[in-house]
């Protein structure tokens, strides 16, 4: 047998991380696979928590103790054998995040390409690279250190001079009256505590505002704007929490930079120019103006950058993001937008033989650009690639070499491997993934008729171009087109101003922190603390991981989490309570034969057959309902997918029927079977008298709906006008729509 043939798989031998159960299969090297299976069937947990996971703590054992300590620390998959690994590069939906210097330019380096051939090409010469970085002295403006904007403090929203510091003048959590920070005026013996602020001298009240930091014991204290600007005014707005955030917001104000105009650079970088355009101009093109200038670029001293910059922005827009500006900020890319872009920067790579892992590379890809995706899917491959996909996306299961189908349900009742093989085979497995292959949408028939709607009128943010919508009201409306086209900047851009009562359910980040889970989030929690403490006759606080019974070499996380600043923290399972979170005494009592950990182990599906508590069990069957019944009920919210944030929210809502509901891409993450469950619960809320928005560009949702708003043509300056408004039956019938293309296609 050659050597060859031996590494030619990836050998899994009894895979059991999470809910898999034994799995044992062989994955094909330099091919694409791709990975399915309802929702919670264990399909994250085959790719990422075993192959990744192994593959990055064997790479990482290459390399020195020392080097080893301060890289991220991966555990032992439960695996009995994992043969014939590659390197792996997990490329998932993770926002990219970043702080306000993250650009998409700075992040997929195509900016330090533009900052170098500036330097060589452009005129008049400023300096070499570094004088046209807004992140370096040498280039950024001064007057906003290269942020593009400039905050200032409100004293008239911090400080309220018709009340008295003992009412309450300084309005900011941290000055809180009688508060440390306070007691220092109030100590201080200079400021009448019980006078208004008005009422104060002139040049008191500027000793209490603006005072330097004292200097000496006798000096009068810090200022209140003087701290305030201190400490606050430079903070990141997200970073803060409850009162803090809206509090910060409310008394700091941010404007665009009136020395640089918001380009981040100074004089000197914005006077170079290059065929007329500075630096500047160039960065807020979308990216395919931008390649349609650089082509036009010919300098010989410049051909080298050139020609890559050239080959970086097609990459950028062949993987559908031609419409995005390299001034973009990271922090305001989606899910899929920030998966594409990590992925433009593996493009350029020369490595072969890695493992590229791809988490539903099709979220938020409209099918006309799934076709973009399934090409650079093929080019990885062609490059001599072991290519892992987690898909729901038929036209991308369509491009598979191999599929590894799990199931047949989530949770407990998945984790088996059901079919692997060709596309044929799987369509003729009998399996749920197989059954959905061979699905066709029906279109609805019999759409809900209405008579009053929402009026949109002149719309224009970002791409839009003055477009009229009319939003129907006590119906489900699904508003489509092309990524980039324009869809949310018209329903979140105008639906909640025109009806400030509309409830978004959106995939963004809970109000939680690493302690909450399901069973805090929906207020479970409560009711079972009190039935645990009611059959015990001890108080409910113990069986709180966040009181008195938590285990206190954890402090009831379960795991300790070892920072590393610059890295990703280490979570290691606590050895003290083995992962159970609590102490030892609280493990010892018991309801209905488990103890409080093993309750927060339980899934979801499980729990409604253990409490028989009337709210308890309406929470728990809404959960389920939702798609969740898989979920354990410890489960940390910051572990949940951006669907599963959305679903978890969507179940929240079920017992308050009647708002405008506004959805944004509810079927990400779901198996085509899970669709028809979402769809059910969306028309169950318009049955109740609500009125559903849903941007979406899943086709199954399209059809069932009861009108269709369809942007495009095409993303950025190509989209933003209607294309189409009315019935699915209709939207057939459009000839110059991508999604009815794509909707008669399917349809058939």
């Amino acid at each position: 047998m050659t050597h060859d043939h031996v590494n030619s798989h990836i050998n899994v031998v009894g895979a059991r991380e999470h809910n898999l159960k034994d799995v044992s299969l062989r994955i094909p090297k330099r091919q694409i696979t791709v990975v399915t299976g309802v929702s919670g069937s264990g399909k994250s947990s085959l790719v990422f928590d075993t192959i990744a996971a192994e593959s990055g703590r064997q790479l990482s054992e290459t390399f020195t103790t020392f080097v080893r300590n301060r890289l991220p620390r991966y555990g032992q998959p439960d695996v009995d054998t994992l043969e014939n690994l590659s390197a792996a590069i997990v490329i998932d939906q993770k926002r990219l995040g970043g702080n306000a210097r993250s650009t998409v330019g700075t992040v997929t380096d195509i900016y330090s390409l533009m900052r170098l051939l500036w330097s060589r090409v452009g005129t008049p010469f400023v300096g070499y690279s570094n004088a046209f970085s807004f992140n370096d002295p040498q280039g950024m403006c001064l007057h906003c250190t290269g942020l593009g904007t400039v905050r200032s403090l409100d004293v008239d929203q911090l400080v309220n001079k018709t009340r008295s510091l003992s009412e309450g003048a300084i309005r900011f959590p941290t000055f809180h009256v009688g508060g440390w920070t306070w007691r220092t005026y109030a100590n201080s013996g200079l400021f009448d505590v019980d006078l208004p602020l008005r009422g104060y001298p002139p040049d008191l009240l500027h000793t209490l505002l603006r005072a330097p930091a004292p200097d000496s014991d006798g000096d009068p204290p810090e200022g209140i704007v003087t701290r305030f600007e201190r400490i606050w005014l430079g903070k990141d707005a997200s970073s803060l929490r409850g009162r803090s955030r809206e509090a910060f917001g409310r008394v700091v104000t941010q404007e665009r930079c009136p020395r640089c105009a918001g380009t981040r650079l100074s004089e000197a970088a914005l006077s170079c120019r290059i065929g007329g355009r500075n630096i500047a101009d160039c960065v807020t093109l979308e990216a395919d103006e931008l390649l349609e200038f650089v082509r036009t670029i010919a300098d010989p001293t410049g051909a080298p950058i050139i020609a890559t910059l050239t080959a970086r922005l097609e990459q950028l827009v062949s993987i559908g993001l031609g419409y995005l500006s390299l001034a973009r900020s990271t922090s305001t890319l989606s899910g899929g937008e920030s998966q594409r872009v990590k992925t433009v920067r593996q493009l350029g790579s020369s490595l072969t033989d890695m493992t590229y892992i791809f988490d539903e590379p099709s979220v938020g890809l409209h099918p006309h650009d799934v076709s973009q995706l399934t090409t650079l899917l093929r080019g990885l491959r062609d490059k001599g690639n072991t290519i892992l996909v987690v898909e729901h996306d038929p036209d991308v299961i369509a491009i598979a070499d191999h599929i590894v189908d799990l199931g047949p349900g989530a949770g407990e009742a998945g984790g088996r491997l059901l079919y692997q093989g060709d596309l044929e085979g799987l369509a003729r497995s009998g399996t749920s993934t197989g059954e959905q292959l061979r699905h066709r949408p029906s279109v609805n028939e019999t759409p809900r008729p209405w008579t009053s709607a929402v009026e949109i009128r002149g719309a224009d943010q970002h791409n839009l171009r003055d477009v009229d919508a009319d939003i129907p009201v006590g119906v489900l409306t699904v508003v489509t087109g092309v990524a980039g086209s324009g869809k949310s900047s018209l329903i979140h851009g105008n639906l909640p101003a025109a009806r400030p009562d509309a409830v978004t359910i959106d995939q963004g980040a809970l109000h939680a922190s690493r302690r909450s889970n399901p069973a805090s989030y929906t207020g479970i929690l409560d009711s079972i603390r009190a039935v645990f403490a009611a059959e015990n006759s001890v108080s409910p606080s113990l069986f709180s991981p966040n009181s008195s019974g938590a285990c206190p070499r954890c402090a009831g996380l379960g795991v300790i989490y070892t920072d590393l600043a610059f890295l990703d923290p280490v979570v290691s399972v606590c050895e003290e309570c083995r992962g159970r979170r609590f102490t030892d005494e609280v493990l010892g009592y018991r309801y209905r034969g488990l103890d409080i950990s093993e309750v927060f182990g339980l899934s979801i599906s499980n729990a409604v057959d253990v409490f028989d508590e009337p709210a308890t069990t309406r929470r728990l069957r809404r959960l389920v309902e939702v798609g969740l019944g898989y979920l354990p009920l410890g489960q940390p919210l910051t572990t949940l997918s951006g669907g599963e944030r959305q679903r978890l929210k969507l179940a929240d809502e079920l017992d308050r029927p009647g708002r405008v509901y506004i959805f944004d891409e509810p079927t990400t993450g779901l198996h085509p079977s899970d669709v028809v469950t979402l769809l059910r619960l969306l028309h169950r809320l318009v049955d109740g008298g609500g009125t559903v928005v849903v941007i979406e560009h899943n086709l199954d949702m399209i059809a069932q709906a009861d009108w269709v708003i369809d942007l495009g043509p095409g993303p950025g300056r190509y989209g933003g006008r209607l294309l189409f408004s009315g019935t699915p039956r209709d939207l057939l019938n459009e000839k110059d729509s991508p999604t009815a293309h794509y909707l008669r296609k399917l349809a058939g």
